[in-house]
């Protein structure tokens, strides 16, 4: 191993060790940007990308700087993989998506697929060097789809260098089974749990095949290797429990296991529950990732709803430690402080985006900072030791249910600094649009026969408008954080959804498109469906239909906001381009004075400037860009962009199998 591999080796040992390096949160102007861009001399950890958030608190910022504002618009394809993992649905039960975010650590890039197959690639053109495959049943129908969004690394200090599964790739599978991997060769370290493998469903009931599994990457932190899971929480009441459990990162040996629903009298918050819904209800699982604080042992979970999603008259209260920001001691699985974001979730309101470690300047003295993101499309910055807001929080009246048996919580917390990223939550019939006549007559006495009174309003039997809907605001494409240039970036989906509860005794007629949960065990099955016009499917709302935001860290204000991405089948509507699309995937910020972010319906990636929120760049993808970019130096010195292309389900663009890299000439 040469020298420059042997120092980054250790610079990123250090890192993974204590959660990374701050650096000083104040912002410089654009003449600063500039100098700043050019001047800095990078390390040679600085050219990798080890973590899903590069690093392990998940704040997606690059320090590398040969492609800047300046020389953006000259990147070009430089190199395509093609996986051969694509499932359009005809031949397996189950769509595939490609919405991993790569890792580029001991010289060699790491990317899982839809199928849960692990590639280790060359760095400087995409050449394979080994898979593994992990024999997933592609026979099982996956209720999310054939999903994974990467994969964790490790190095282990104590071992010699060299010597089998010293360096580690950790993979979590959609059939629930956690793998060690060499990542020198691919194959299974077999000093970990049973032959290299631990399975998730031990202790785990009610597991129906599909429905319990994992999507997103364990972290590693301090030893031990955490996991969530992915649970189909809007389907049935007895669907499985969402604990999160820790392993011994080198003997797979279960340290600690903790449960969002608190089931005995000493949990913290059980006395916010009656005992008898404390022992039924389950879900509120962690199914994004975690990030990491390893100097303070801290590892915080985003969690999810308590099931089911859209009726809680069997879960009465508030519903802590659900829909929740929860910080977990890493080495014991200690409860430290919870921060809860929706009360007595009946929304699908769960924390879908991974939350960001940040340092921000408050009151003349900075405060280590969490950034939670939320579908409902508020920011929240949280104090990493207690869970306090740093920026206000209000507790405001919201609308009250009208479904026999719910009770929904009468307040719900709003950040006062932050606006709601969408804008006006309350939909009216002076907000409807529509781009042809018929449209806009649907959109119009659509919104008129329906409940509407903004954010939180609850379900109800005629339809409520959910502004922003179930799939955000920010999903699972979370926050990019550069502190250098105080600002917190984020893709926004400003999509209406109506949805509607259906007494299981009563008949009932489907919308077309409409989506229909059948909650066994409630009074109620679940209809939603996105509020779109007859004619070109276009939401029942003015646009822009998605757009990035940059959120200031100095005073929690919007900085700037920008469309992002144009509708299929708009190209040749002048204007359109500023009407943005639906979004699926997430930004990274680099100090060239970048943000680089796909995510939209119109196969493209893109880069923005970090000042003020200009497209500089766009170049087309083969398929829709539906994952999170990272960017990596190769050896060889060169910068790369590199992001899946690999379509969406929930997007209805058709799958792909492609990882696609960019460079400057």
């Amino acid at each position: 191993m040469n020298v420059r591999r042997n120092t980054a080796y250790a610079l990123t040992l250090v890192w993974l060790s204590v959660g990374g390096w701050n650096c000083d949160s104040s912002s410089r102007d654009d003449d600063d940007e500039h100098d700043f861009a050019e001047s800095r001399i990078d390390s040679a950890a600085d050219g990798e990308w080890p973590a899903y958030g590069r690093d392990p608190g998940g704040a997606r910022h690059s320090p590398l700087t040969q492609i800047t504002r300046r020389n953006v618009s000259r990147l070009k394809q430089a190199w395509t993989l093609r996986t051969g993992d694509l499932s359009d649905g005809s031949q397996h039960p189950s769509k595939s998506t490609f919405q991993s975010t790569p890792l580029y650590v001991f010289n060699t890039i790491y990317v899982s697929t839809g199928y849960n197959r692990v590639f280790a690639l060359n760095p400087e053109n995409g050449e394979v060097r080994w898979t593994f495959d992990p024999k997933l049943n592609l026979d099982t129908k996956y209720f999310i789809g054939l999903t994974s969004r990467g994969v964790a690394a490790w190095a282990d200090p104590e071992a010699v260098e060299g010597s089998p599964c010293q360096k580690r790739i950790f993979l979590a599978t959609l059939d629930a089974r956690l793998l060690s991997i060499d990542a020198e060769n691919g194959t299974l370290c077999t000093d970990f749990g049973q032959g290299g493998t631990v399975n998730l469903a031990e202790g785990i009931s009610n597991i129906t095949p599909g429905h319990y599994g994992v999507t997103s990457l364990p972290s590693i932190v301090n030893g031990v290797v955490v996991v969530g899971s992915l649970v189909a929480d809007d389907s049935r009441v007895d669907v499985p429990s969402g604990m999160v459990r820790a392993y011994d990162v080198r003997t797979g040996e279960r340290r600690w296991a903790w449960d969002p629903i608190p089931r005995n009298a000493s949990d913290p918050g059980y006395d916010a529950w009656s005992p008898e819904d404390a022992a039924r209800t389950q879900a509120a699982n962690v199914w994004s990732v975690i990030a990491v604080d390893a100097e303070r042992d801290l590892v915080f979970l985003p969690t999810s709803a308590p099931a089911p999603d859209y009726y809680g008259g069997l879960r009465k209260g508030a519903n802590p430690h659900a829909n929740s920001m929860v910080a977990l001691r890493a080495s014991t699985g200690k409860f430290v402080w919870a921060f809860q974001t929706s009360h007595h979730d009946i929304w699908d309101y769960d924390i879908a985006a991974p939350p960001a470690l940040t340092t921000i300047r408050r009151h003349g003295r900075s405060v280590d900072a969490v950034a939670v993101a939320t579908k409902q499309a508020h920011v929240f910055f949280l104090d990493r030791e207690t869970g306090k807001p740093i920026f206000p929080v209000e507790e405001r009246p919201v609308p009250p249910s009208d479904i026999p048996g719910e009770e929904a919580w009468p307040t719900q917390p709003f950040p006062v600094a932050t606006p709601n990223l969408v804008g006006d939550t309350q939909v009216t019939v002076a907000d409807a649009w529509g781009l042809t006549p018929r449209d806009y007559a649907f959109c119009v006495k659509a919104i008129a026969g329906l409940r509407s009174e903004g954010v939180f309003t609850p379900p109800s039997k005629r339809g409520s408008i959910h502004f922003p809907s179930a799939f955000g605001g920010t999903n699972w494409g979370g926050v990019a954080v550069d502190e250098n240039r105080g600002v917190l970036v984020t893709a926004i989906n400003r999509f209406p959804q109506v949805v509607r509860l259906l007494p299981h005794d009563e008949p009932y007629t489907p919308f077309p498109g409409e989506e229909i949960g059948e909650q066994p065990g409630t009074p109620y099955r679940m209809g939603r469906r996105l509020l779109t016009g007859p004619d070109m499917g276009l939401p029942c709302t003015k646009p822009p239909w998605g757009k990035l935001v940059a959120v200031d860290l100095k005073t929690g204000g919007i900085r700037w906001e920008s469309p992002l991405g144009r509708m299929p089948g708009l190209e040749s509507i002048p204007g359109s381009e500023r009407w943005g699309s639906r979004t699926m995937g997430g930004p990274i910020v680099t100090d060239g004075g970048l943000v680089f972010v796909g995510a939209s319906s119109d196969d493209a990636v893109r880069a923005f400037d970090s000042s003020t929120g200009r497209e500089l760049w766009r170049a087309p993808l083969p398929a829709g860009g539906q994952a999170t970019p990272m960017t990596y130096r190769s050896p060889s010195g060169k910068q790369f962009v590199l992001i899946a292309a690999g379509g969406s389900i929930f997007l209805d663009r058709p799958p792909g199998d492609y990882l696609v890299a960019f460079a400057l000439p």
